[in-house]
């Protein structure tokens, strides 16, 4: 059954913008540890996808927090809430510490999807309550 849905659009020039205000720290806020090492990999090989990368993160995680019902409050955070990929490359949450107890909690599973544009990073996500829960 249907939990929620979530959509985000994100301007990638906003991204660059806050970037080259903040640094470093701005990432910091919004990417997983794992998550902020391949931005920095990424942003160190090609600036232009390291920002891309981290526009898609910033809008994948505001379209789960959307699903899930709860914005950008507790204990949904930016850092607990890390997307990975799989090895066919197909995105995937992962999540941790309280918003992981939240959701495991709640019988939730998450599918999430990423794309992005020369301006544009965009996010959908459905989120599922489980038939046993």
């Amino acid at each position: 059954m249907i939990y929620g849905i979530g959509t985000d659009i994100c301007d990638i020039r906003r991204i660059r913008a806050s970037l080259a205000r903040h640094g470093e720290c701005f990432a910091h806020k919004i990417l997983s540890d794992g998550e902020f090492a391949t931005w920095t990999e990424r942003s160190a090989r090609w600036p232009d996808r390291g920002v891309s990368y981290l526009a898609t993160r910033f809008s994948a995680k505001e379209a789960f927090s959307k699903a899930i019902g709860l914005g950008m409050c507790m204990p949904m955070t930016w850092r607990d809430c890390e997307i990975t990929k799989a090895p066919s490359g197909k995105p995937e949450i992962v999540l941790h510490r309280a918003l992981k107890t939240w959701f495991e909690a709640h019988g939730l599973s998450a599918h999430i999807t990423v794309t992005d544009e020369t301006d544009y990073a965009a996010s959908f996500c459905v989120v599922e309550k489980n038939e046993s829960n």
